[in-house]
This record gives C-alpha cells, sequence and structure tokens, in this order.
C-alpha cells in the first residue's frame, strides 16, 4: 500500500515537473511577412505541374497565403 503511495505521488511530481516546463515564446516579427505586410512576388509550381504567381493568385479581397508544413518533409 505504502510503495502504490510512493508511486502515486512520484508520478504526480513527475508529471507536474513536465507540464510546467514550457518553451520560450518565438520572437514573430523575426519569422517573416507579418499580417497585413506585403510579401515580395513570387513564382511557383502547384502538385500538378502549373505555375502560379502572387498576381495570378490574388483575389479582390486580397490573398490568403498559408504555409503548412507535413510530417514527412
Amino acid at each position: 500500500m505504502i510503495c502504490k503511495l510512493v508511486h502515486t505521488a512520484t508520478l504526480v511530481v513527475l508529471l507536474g515537473t513536465v507540464v510546467s516546463v514550457q518553451a520560450p515564446v518565438p520572437d514573430v516579427s523575426q519569422l517573416g511577412p507579418q499580417v497585413g505586410e506585403h510579401v515580395p512576388t513570387f513564382s511557383l509550381t502547384d502538385q500538378y505541374g502549373q505555375q502560379h504567381n502572387l498576381e495570378s493568385l490574388m483575389g479582390p479581397n486580397g490573398l490568403w497565403l498559408y504555409f503548412s508544413r507535413s510530417v514527412d518533409w
């Protein structure tokens, strides 16, 4: 019984330590274009081999660029 109590207390302390450790917050102003900022002209090929540039993608309300990194890069 005491052994279970000691193991449980140790587990609670270890989990509390892991949860309390947080990564530092990055300075997002150093990570690339910011919200509302103009991006440079670009030309990229999509998964079907078609070329796209900023002007061809821009609509009347602007353009939302979303970059996602997959786990298999």
